[in-house]
Parts: C-alpha cells; sequence; structure tokens
C-alpha cells in the first residue's frame, strides 16, 4: 500500500512526455494554425488570379462570324493580330476584340465565313509574336501556381517539425542569463555597493583569484570553490555577486535555483550539466544560483519518492563541484535567506566552503546606499541623508531605494522637479505601513478612540526607561491600520536584553489600557498589537531563556509530528506567557493612571491636529513634568516599532 502513490506518480510521468512528443511532432496548436492560415492564403491567392483572369478576358469581344460581316460592310480599317487574340480599329476609331481559330488562318477563317480576297485586302493585318515568357505563363500558370503553394505549405511544416525537434534537443539546456563584462550598461562594482564592508573583503579573495590565479596556484593555496551568500531578503546578495564577477572582469552566469526544476526527472540535472560546461568554457567566470534552497533542501524528507527531480539536481550541484580542479578558474556563488534548510552537502569543505553573512544596514551604510540611489535624482538644498539613515533602523537596501523612489515620485506628482526632505520622511512611512487612506474618514467616537488608544501606546513609551523614544504620532489611517505611533532608536542594536523586551511589551499594551481605562471596554483595534506581544513573550519563554521559573532552557516550537516538549511543560510555557503579558499590563495601567493629564492632552492634540511630531510631542510631555529621552541619556537604545491599530 506504500508504494501506490508512488507508481500512480511514475505513471502519470511517463504519460506526459507522450503528450509532449506528439506536440513535438506536430508542433502543437501552431501547427494547425499555420496549416489553416496556408489553406486560407492558397484561397485568396487563387480567388485574385481568378479574378485577374476575369478582368483581363475583354468585355469588348465579338464572335468572328460579327468580325467578317464587318470586313464585307468596309467597317474595319486594321486588324493586329497576336497569337489567336484578333484586336479590330474600326473606321470610326472604336476597338474590338475577338479570338479566331487556333487550328487555322485568320485568312482562312474569314474566307469560309464569305470574304471575298477583294473585300480583305481592303484591311491592313497586323501579325505580333507572343513572347515565350508570356505563352508560357499564361500556359502553365494555372497548373504551376497550385504546385508552387503546396510545396511552400510543406516547406512551412518541414521548418515547423525541426523547430520542434531542436526545442526538445534543447530542453536540457540551462537558461542561465549571461552578463558579458564588456558590457558597461550592466556592469556593476564594488563603489555601486554600499555598506557590507566584511562581505567585500571577504570577496574581494575571489577577485584576486579570478584575476591573479597564479599567484594563488604558485604558493599551494586553494580558492574557495563555491561561496554562499546568506542574508534578509533585500540585503543585496545578487547585487553583491554582480560587483564580485564586475570586479573581476568575468562573464556572470546568473540562474535562479527554482529554473533547474521540471515536470519532467533528469531535466534539472541536465541543465546543470550544461551550465558548467559553459562556464568552464568561458573561464575564468562566475556561477551564480539565486535561491539554491528551491533545489538544495535537505534530503531523504521522503517527498517525491525515488525519482525526485529535486534531488536530482541537488546531486548533479555536488558532483559538479567536486569535479573541479583549481586551475579551471570558474567560481560557484549562491544566495539564500533559508541557510537553515540547506542540505549539509552542499556546504562541506570543498563545496560551498565559505559562508558571508550579509546583515541589514547600519545608520553609517544606510546613509551611503540612501547616497547612491539619490545619484540621478535631483535633491533639494534642504535634503539631509543623515537624518533620513537615523529615522530608518532595520530597513535593507532594497527599502532604500524604494524609500528614495517614492520620494521622487512624491515631488513628480506635485509637479516639482526637486525632491525636498518632507517627500523623504513622506516616503518612509509610506515604505512601512502603506500610503495614505484620505478617503477612510473616522467617526468622532472613532477618532477619539484612536487618538486615545495612540496616547497610550506614545505616553508608556516616554515614561518607561528602556523603551525607545517616540518621533511622531499620527492617527490618519495608513495601509491597515487607523493610525500609528512611530518610535526610533537612537542608535543601531544588534542584541535586546529582558528589560528592553519588557518595556516594548508594556508600551505596545499601552492603547489596549488606555482604550480600557477610558471607555470601559475594548475594541477590535488592539488586535495587531496583541499578536505582537504575545509573539514577544513566548520567544522571550522557548527560545532566548528569559523566563525566571523555566530558566535559560531553549524549547523549540512544537509543529506537526514533533513534540519537543512534555504537555506540562507545555501549559508551564503558556502560564510564563500569560504571566509576562499581565506583568506588562499593569505597569502600562501604572503608568497611564499617573499622568492622566499627560494622556488627555496628547489625545487631545491628536484631535485636532491628527499628526504630532516629536518636536511638538516633547513640549506637551514637559508641560506634564515628563522628561523627554534624550540621546545621551538613552543608554539602552533598541529597534524601531512602529505601533499600529487596524
Amino acid at each position: 500500500m506504500a508504494n501506490t502513490p508512488a507508481k500512480k506518480s511514475r505513471n502519470r510521468k511517463n504519460k506526459k512526455p507522450a503528450r509532449r512528443g506528439w506536440r513535438a511532432v506536430f508542433g502543437g496548436p501552431s501547427f494547425f494554425s499555420n496549416l489553416v492560415t496556408t489553406i486560407i492564403v492558397f484561397l485568396l491567392l487563387m480567388s485574385v488570379y481568378s479574378l485577374i483572369a476575369g478582368l483581363s478576358a475583354p468585355s469588348n469581344a465579338i464572335p468572328l462570324s460579327a468580325v467578317a460581316s464587318d470586313v464585307e460592310a468596309g467597317k474595319v480599317s486594321s486588324i493586329v493580330v497576336n497569337g489567336d487574340a484578333l484586336t479590330l480599329t474600326y473606321t470610326d476609331g472604336t476597338t474590338k476584340t475577338s479570338q479566331k481559330d487556333p487550328s487555322a488562318g485568320l485568312a482562312e477563317t474569314l474566307v469560309t465565313y464569305g470574304v471575298t480576297p477583294a473585300e480583305l485586302s481592303k484591311v491592313a493585318l497586323t501579325v505580333e509574336g507572343q513572347s515565350g515568357l508570356e505563352f508560357w505563363f499564361v500556359t502553365l500558370g494555372p497548373f504551376l501556381i497550385p504546385l508552387v503553394f503546396i510545396g511552400i505549405f510543406f516547406w512551412i511544416l518541414l521548418r515547423q517539425v525541426r523547430g520542434a525537434g531542436m526545442q526538445a534537443f534543447s530542453f536540457g539546456q540551462s537558461k542561465a542569463r549571461v552578463i558579458d563584462p564588456a558590457d558597461t550598461t550592466q556592469r556593476v562594482t564594488f563603489q555601486d555597493v554600499a555598506g557590507t564592508r566584511e562581505a567585500k573583503e571577504e570577496l574581494m579573495e575571489i577577485v584576486d583569484f579570478l584575476k591573479q590565479p597564479k599567484k594563488f596556484l604558485d604558493i599551494g593555496a586553494r580558492i574557495p570553490k563555491g561561496i554562499i551568500l546568506m542574508g534578509a531578503p533585500g540585503t543585496g546578495k545578487t547585487l553583491l555577486a554582480r560587483a564580485v564577477a564586475g570586479e573581476a572582469g568575468v562573464p556572470f552566469f546568473s540562474i535562479s535555483g527554482s529554473e533547474f526544476v521540471e515536470m519532467f526527472v533528469g531535466v534539472g540535472a541536465s541543465r546543470v550539466r550544461d551550465l558548467f560546461q559553459t562556464a568552464k568554457k568561458a573561464a575564468p567566470a562566475i556561477i551564480f544560483v539565486d535561491e539554491i534552497d528551491a533545489v538544495g533542501r535537505v534530503r531523504g524528507t521522503g517527498m517525491g519518492g525515488g525519482n525526485d527531480e529535486r534531488e536530482q539536481t541537488l546531486n548533479q550541484i555536488l558532483v559538479e563541484m567536486d569535479g573541479f580542479e583549481p586551475a579551471e578558474k570558474v567560481v560557484v556563488m549562491a544566495a539564500t535567506n533559508r541557510p537553515d534548510v540547506l542540505d549539509s552537502a552542499l556546504l562541506r569543505p570543498g563545496r560551498f566552503d565559505r559562508r558571508v553573512t550579509i546583515d541589514l544596514p547600519d545608520r553609517r551604510d544606510r546613509e551611503a546606499i540612501l547616497e547612491i540611489h539619490a545619484r540621478k535624482k535631483p535633491l533639494g538644498p534642504d535634503v539631509d541623508l543623515a537624518v533620513i539613515a537615523e529615522r530608518t533602523p532595520g530597513f535593507s537596501g532594497a527599502e532604500l531605494n524604494s524609500l528614495m523612489n517614492e520620494g521622487a515620485i512624491l515631488a513628480a506628482r506635485e509637479s516639482r522637479t526637486e525632491v525636498t526632505q518632507y517627500d523623504l520622511i513622506r516616503s518612509i512611512e509610506k515604505v512601512m505601513l502603506g500610503p495614505e487612506r484620505k478617503s477612510h474618514l473616522l467617526s468622532p467616537k472613532e477618532k477619539k478612540l484612536t487618538a486615545y488608544h495612540e496616547a497610550g501606546h506614545a505616553l508608556v513609551s516616554s515614561v518607561l526607561p528602556h523603551a525607545d523614544p517616540v518621533h511622531k504620532i499620527s492617527i490618519i489611517s495608513r495601509g491597515r491600520a487607523a493610525g500609528y505611533t512611530l518610535k526610533l532608536p537612537f542608535d543601531d542594536r544588534k542584541m535586546q536584553s529582558r528589560k528592553q523586551f519588557l518595556d516594548d511589551i508594556a508600551a505596545t499594551l499601552g492603547g489596549y489600557v488606555a482604550e480600557e481605562l477610558l471607555f470601559d471596554d475594548v475594541s477590535t483595534g488592539p488586535s495587531n498589537d496583541l499578536a505582537v506581544i504575545t509573539a514577544i513573550a513566548r520567544d522571550m519563554v522557548i527560545r532566548y531563556g528569559m523566563s525566571e521559573k523555566l530558566g535559560p532552557i531553549a524549547f523549540g516550537e512544537r509543529q506537526l509530528g514533533s513534540e519537543p516538549y512534555s504537555e506540562r511543560i507545555a501549559a508551564e510555557i503558556d502560564a510564563e506567557v500569560t504571566r509576562i503579558v499581565e506583568e506588562a499590563k499593569a505597569r502600562a495601567q501604572q503608568v497611564i493612571g499617573e499622568h492622566r493629564g499627560a494622556l488627555d492632552a496628547i489625545a487631545k492634540e491628536l484631535i485636532e491636529k491628527e499628526t504630532i511630531e516629536r518636536a511638538d510631542f516633547e513640549k506637551i510631555l514637559i508641560a506634564n513634568g515628563i522628561t523627554p529621552k534624550k540621546k545621551e541619556e538613552d543608554l539602552s537604545a533598541s529597534g524601531g516599532l512602529a505601533e499600529t491599530v487596524a
């Protein structure tokens, strides 16, 4: 019974190539469309030929008996004989045509009709010889034209079948895109890649090897055969690989991991062989496989049966990389944001033995990336990219590119020729949360509810010592959020402490507590907040070992078929998550209760202006006896978090 699905799968695979082969012979739908087109064109041309032949037949033709009568009456002044065709010119200047008997001469025919030689002598007879080409065309045209079109039809048919056959032979060839080093329009160098300083230092060795391999080989050094780039989406893995090829001045063969996989077993392996053979002929060269986790996942999972195309493709990649010799000067680069799912054989020394991690850019790197994307954009005199870099913690290179592009779009929509600082500030929020929904009008009650919700977030975050400072509060709808509180750190940070997690949870619950306190009820607005804090609290317990009761133990996630801990431990984890959230809620209630005047002032300002920037917000805090956070005092700067209310 266990083998039945595999057999069915193989039967289906065997049937599909048969249908494919039928289409390969006849060209599929294109063959029949060509057949119908040829028949229609043939019929149209024959109709045109018949029409032309009909039009060429004179409409004023008369029989020979009438010709004889007109000659006897002396009405005809001249007759021109052209083959069997007669052209008669009358004394009054009119012209008529006729046809003579092909088996007899004109004079003999007219005498037969009773014309005397004396009457015939009064008519000027002229005989014109028909050209050989015209004669043969008129004679053989009706037979040759159909044969010519039949020949053209069979020629098209043979081309179709031959093309399908060639396509079948090329089915296993790689579909890699090649960037020639001489193509300056597509060439990328390290100057076009900002940030990633450590990654570029690692890859400079590859550039040196491709430029001067003899220097490494003479000393007995073996350059890594494979380099795998690991990092979050949008961090510039593909761009960095192209920059290595651009710096070294070598061909760049780029292909996605999903392009190896087809429904037919063996196609992916064939494409791998073809790709590596092509790269070896063009050596020195770089092969780049993007999203290699599409074919490089751990083998032996039982998915796909014995003829799993993905596993065969991976096996062929492993074989090809083992077959590399140091003198072949071909380097394989790959990119993935899922290194945890890759097969161990792919990462062992001798294959992808060098791993380069590309992190999200820090503030200085973000500023350099913004400068690169601002090269072709006219910036206004008030633009300060350092401020934009400070307000975009956690942004990837792709998001920074989108930010600059959105800023240019906003300026163009308002018919301005320069991008201003205000355009870039607005584009930050657009990239993070989505465009403004000005048509989404809130009722007075909903507006007040949203204002107090966001005021609760901002107040708790400003009072708690380990929460991030507030930069902006708004109750203007963006994306799926009815309002948002933008909290940004003064400095970038790679790690987060337990106290910072707890303050973040309390600040996130500030909106929930404000609604509950003011309206004695809660709405669906905090739904996203509750999902965020629950995930943070659970990670604190099962991933980071921050539970006082369970201690420094990483439990892992419970999945279908995988139970890393017992039901008793699961209940204790749930209890710890609940305790963390309840304690954070109590802290938020304490802050809002102690600073109720500040909460009302912030909410009132939001209802009137809809948006409060950092400077105005700090004035409200100072007026209510709360000291705003300053950079030198914020010793626990953390990653930015924008609280939203649906």
